[in-house]
């Protein structure tokens, strides 16, 4: 099933390798603690291994307007990123949206790291494409906020 991708990136001032161990043990809920247009903050993470970063390991993230997201990691190639999936999507984006792939990369950039965001939206129907087409479009702001509250994350060290 082809899907629509949207990407973001942020240069922030730290050596990539500590940038990738500090991505992978971010809080959503510090991350991703805004709404912005269709995207709702994230309320809480239930489920979550205390080792938290290998291949097959899921979590639930559950979002401020009460929907929910089932997060699987598909792939971790350390320092320099990975991959997972959300499925079993409950709240608003049900309706359009089956499963969406996501990735981080971490890559040294400018004596720090350029830390990279993507998001590939796989809609359920035709007529949702259209509309994964919109919400790539929230979801660039979407990232933005959340890249910046990341750089934060990222460089209190």
């Amino acid at each position: 099933m082809s899907g629509h991708r949207v990407e973001a990136s942020r240069v922030v001032a730290v050596e990539p390798e500590v940038a990738f161990d500090r991505l992978m043990g971010a809080r959503l809920t510090e991350v991703f603690n805004r709404r912005f247009a269709a995207f709702p903050a994230v309320a809480d993470v239930t489920d979550q291994p205390d080792d938290w970063g290998a291949v097959g390991q899921t979590r639930m993230i559950v979002l401020a307007d009460g929907g929910r997201l089932r997060e699987t990691m598909t792939d971790v190639e350390r320092p320099r990123s990975f991959a997972y999936r959300l499925d079993e999507i409950e709240g608003p984006l049900r309706r359009f949206v089956h499963t969406i792939d996501g990735a981080w990369t971490v890559t040294p950039a400018d004596g720090g790291a350029r830390v990279g965001w993507a998001w590939t939206f796989h809609p359920r129907t035709s007529p949702a494409r259209l509309t994964t087409s919109v919400l790539g479009r929230m979801w660039k702001g979407y990232a933005d906020r959340a890249l910046a509250e990341l750089e934060t994350i990222l460089t209190r060290g």
